[in-house]
C-alpha cells in the first residue's frame, strides 16, 4: 500500500531564495542610508595650492598707483581770445608772478573798448559840468545872502539912529517910519533869502552827493575797461616753473584756451586713481606708505574728487613728513593705501579660489590629506597678500587656495 510522503516546509532552495531576498534589500537599505551619496571627482593633488591657516597680523590695505606731480599747480588760461602777437617767456623759465608770459591781440575788444571808454569819457565829462555849474549855483547864493546881509546891516543902523533921534523929537515921524519900512523890508528880504540859501544847498548837496557817485561809477567802469584791455596781456599768477607752453606767435588762441601750467616746485604731492568701490571707505587724512631707496615714506590723503570716471576717482596725496630726495615729476610709485590699523586675524593667503567661491565656500583637507572637503566659510576684509577669515575656519585647517575653475563645485575632492 502506498505511503504518503510529507512535503518539507523548510527546502534548501527556498532557505536560499530567502537569504538572497534578505542580502537584496540590506543593500538597498545600504545605498538610500549609509552610502556617501556626495559628488566627488579625482584629481591630482601636485597641480594645486594648499595652504595652512593661521593666527597673524593683518592688515587691510590696497595698492594704488601713484603719479608724482608738483605740491601746487595753477593753470594759466587765455580769459580772451585772440591771435598772439608776442611770446615773453619761454616753457621751462622760471616766472615771477606778474611777469608778462604772451600779450594777444582781438580787434573786436580793442575797437569795443575805445567805443566805450569814449562814451564814458563823454558821460564823465556831463556829470563834471553839472557838478561844477551846481558849485557855481551855490557861490552865488552865497554872494547874494552876503550881499542881503550887508543890507540888512546898513538898514538896521540907520533905524537905530533914526530911532534915537525920533525920540529925542529931532526927526520927523516920516523920516523915522522910511527908515524903519528900510529895515523891515532889509530883514524880511534876508530872511528869505537864508531859507533860499539853506534849501537851496540842501538840494545841491544831494545833488553833488548823487553825482559823485555817478562819477565814480563811471571811473570804476574806466578802469574796467582798462583791465578788459590788460587781460589780453597774460601774466603769471605765481611764481613757479612755467610748463606744457607750447606756443608760437601768429597762433591764435580762443577764449578760456589753457595756455600752460605754473607749477611751485618746492615739494611735491602724489595723485591717484582709486577703485569706485572704496569711495566711502576714503576720506580726508587717509595713511598710505611706499618704499623707495630703502626706506618707508608716509603720506596722508589731502584733496578728494567727487568725479568718477573710468570706474575710477582720483585724490591728492601730501607727505607726513620728510619727501624722498631723486623723485621727479611724471614718476609713477606703488603706494599702500591703508583702510585699517595692524591687528590680530584669522587669515588665509590670496588665491584663485576666490574668483570661484565669492569667498562664500572653500574645499579643506581632511586628517588623513587624501582629499577635500567642501565648507562654507565668511571672507572679511582683505590685502594683496591675506583674505581675513570670520567664520568657517580654524588655525591650522589646510585649505586649497588655487583655482577652482575645472572642480565644477563638486562637495568632495579625491587625490589621486
Amino acid at each position: 500500500m502506498d505511503r504518503i510522503i510529507k512535503k518539507k516546509k523548510w527546502t534548501i532552495k527556498k532557505i536560499v531564495s530567502i537569504a538572497g531576498a534578505g542580502l537584496f534589500a540590506i543593500f538597498i537599505i545600504y545605498l538610500f542610508l549609509f552610502r556617501d551619496t556626495s559628488s566627488r571627482l579625482f584629481v591630482d593633488q601636485d597641480k594645486m595650492t594648499i595652504a595652512t591657516v593661521e593666527q597673524g597680523r593683518f592688515q587691510e590695505f590696497i595698492p594704488v598707483d601713484g603719479v608724482v606731480q608738483p605740491i601746487v599747480t595753477i593753470h594759466v588760461d587765455a580769459v580772451f581770445g585772440g591771435r598772439v602777437e608776442e611770446i615773453y617767456k619761454r616753457d621751462g623759465a622760471h616766472v615771477e608772478e606778474g611777469d608778462k608770459i604772451l600779450r594777444l591781440s582781438n580787434a573786436q575788444i580793442e575797437m569795443s573798448y575805445m567805443q566805450q571808454e569814449n562814451t564814458a569819457l563823454e558821460v564823465l565829462d556831463r556829470y563834471q559840468n553839472t557838478r561844477l555849474n551846481l558849485e557855481r549855483n551855490l557861490f552865488s547864493l552865497e554872494r547874494q545872502l552876503a550881499d542881503l546881509e550887508y543890507r540888512l546891516d546898513v538898514a538896521k543902523k540907520d533905524y537905530e539912529r533914526k530911532k534915537h533921534f525920533y525920540d529925542s523929537g529931532v526927526i520927523p515921524d516920516q523920516e523915522y517910519e522910511n527908515a524903519y519900512r528900510e529895515y523891515f523890508f532889509a530883514k524880511r528880504n534876508y530872511e528869505i533869502g537864508l531859507r533860499t540859501m539853506r534849501h537851496d544847498s540842501l538840494y545841491v548837496s544831494a545833488q553833488m552827493d548823487q553825482i559823485n557817485e555817478s562819477i565814480d561809477r563811471v571811473q570804476q567802469n574806466i578802469r574796467m575797461l582798462h583791465q578788459t584791455l590788460d587781460n589780453l596781456v597774460i601774466r603769471a599768477p605765481i611764481s613757479g616753473q612755467l610748463s606744457a607752453f607750447n606756443t608760437e606767435r601768429g597762433e591764435t588762441k580762443s577764449t578760456g584756451q589753457n595756455l600752460g601750467q605754473i607749477d611751485v616746485l618746492d615739494g611735491f604731492k602724489l595723485r591717484a586713481r582709486i577703485d569706485e568701490r572704496y569711495v566711502n571707505r576714503t576720506y580726508l587724512g587717509q595713511p598710505a606708505s611706499f618704499e623707495y631707496g630703502g626706506q618707508t615714506y608716509h603720506l596722508e590723503i589731502n584733496k578728494i574728487y567727487s568725479n568718477i570716471t573710468g570706474g575710477a576717482f582720483e585724490v591728492d596725496l601730501h607727505f607726513a613728513g620728510n619727501e624722498p630726495s631723486g623723485i621727479r615729476r611724471g614718476q609713477t610709485l606703488q603706494l599702500r593705501l591703508q583702510f585699517s590699523g595692524v591687528a590680530d586675524a584669522l587669515i588665509i593667503p590670496r588665491g584663485g579660489f576666490y574668483q570661484t567661491t565669492g569667498g562664500n565656500w572653500i574645499y579643506v583637507l581632511d586628517q588623513s590629506g587624501s582629499q577635500a572637503i567642501r565648507r562654507p566659510i565668511r571672507i572679511g576684509r582683505q590685502n594683496i597678500h591675506h583674505y581675513e577669515v570670520l567664520e568657517g575656519l580654524r588655525p591650522g585647517d589646510r585649505v586649497i587656495t588655487s583655482s577652482y575653475d575645472t572642480y565644477g563645485g563638486r562637495e568632495r575632492l579625491v587625490f589621486r
